[in-house]
């Protein structure tokens, strides 16, 4: 039987990180969750009487599950069982599956010259001659190079199957394993991202008051240069329409609960790289809404910052099984 190698332990999840200081609020303190990343590279050995199998995986962000996979001649049969259990533990993602087999001296089987097939080739080589007016008899190691030329007897492969079958599990594991390492250091990503994001919110809140006052001071000095007869409670009318033009309250209270649904779903063990994608999207809503609402520069700015951890963290996203 094949002997397995021993592989190194998976790393330890990385600690939460710390939000920037700036931000006027009690940071996300979620306890590590298990999203996985669809970024991910394993490799598992064994060696043995048999000869050495390779399993080498590596796969990256896609919308749907897409395996490509690379057997040798020998073991093409597998191809159905590889990607039953590829398809059983993985949700989403490209994912390259190779195997390299090396028998051992003594796994391999005797040869013997497919002569029926040789004959073939040793024909159309004679005809190919006559046509180029080139007669000369074909080399036979070129003869032996063709897929076919021989054949191998008295080889039992179910023994090598089995084993790679068996070590494709363990590949599978190690992938998982790397995926949800670096799933977890995307999710402290985004979680310092939603802190300051959620920071940016509370100030524009804070400041709305005095925006507003701003704008009603500015628009009562420019009646009043008109040095005209107006009736007030007109005036009270336009700045009751101004206000409630310029009013962000609305776009921050679904800021406020975009995020709070973000943090949500990051606490949850299961693949929610599609709905946190569609939430960056309705983020970026909102963002852009308060932007072109905004009569004060300090509020642009902070849509400017909002969008930019916004489409930050989207990038994140989509890398998130």
């Amino acid at each position: 039987m094949i002997a397995p190698t021993p592989t190194a332990k998976p790393e330890p999840l990385l600690p939460p990180a710390i939000p920037d200081d700036h931000a006027p609020f009690v940071p996300d303190q979620t306890p590590p969750t298990m999203i996985k990343s669809m970024t991910a590279f394993a490799r598992e050995t064994q060696s043995g009487d048999l000869g050495e199998l390779v399993w080498e995986l590596r796969s990256v962000n896609h919308r749907f599950l897409e395996p490509h996979i690379r057997l040798p001649e020998e073991l093409r049969a597998l191809e159905t069982a590889v990607r039953e259990r590829l398809a059983a533990r993985l949700q989403r993602g490209k994912v390259d599956c190779g195997l390299r087999y090396s028998p051992a001296v003594g796994a391999i089987g005797s040869l013997r010259v497919n002569r029926p097939f040789v004959t073939q080739l040793i024909a159309a080589a004679s005809e190919v001659g006559d046509m180029v007016g080139q007669l000369s008899q074909p080399d036979p190691l070129d003869l032996l190079r063709w897929p076919g030329a021989l054949v191998e007897q008295d080889r039992d492969l179910d023994a090598v199957s089995a084993a790679a079958l068996a070590l494709l599990e363990r590949a599978i594991d190690t992938l998982l394993a790397t995926r949800a390492r670096e799933g977890e250091r995307l999710a402290i990503l985004l979680r310092e991202r939603c802190d300051r994001l959620q920071g940016s919110v509370a100030r524009v809140r804070t400041r709305m008051p005095l925006v507003m006052e701003g704008v009603r001071r500015r628009l009562a000095d420019r009646l009043a240069e008109l040095r005209a007869e107006l009736d007030p409670g007109r005036i009270e009318q336009e700045m009751a329409l101004l206000a409630a033009r310029l009013d962000v309250d609305e776009e921050m209270d679904r800021l406020e609960a975009h995020v709070a649904e973000v943090r949500d779903v990051l606490r949850r063990d299961e693949p929610v790289g599609r709905r946190l994608d569609f939430l960056m999207q309705e983020l970026n809503r909102e963002a852009n809404t308060l932007g072109s609402k905004s009569a004060d520069v300090e509020t642009t700015r902070e849509a400017v910052e909002m969008k930019v951890l916004i489409e930050q963290m989207r990038e994140q996203v989509q890398n998130l099984e």
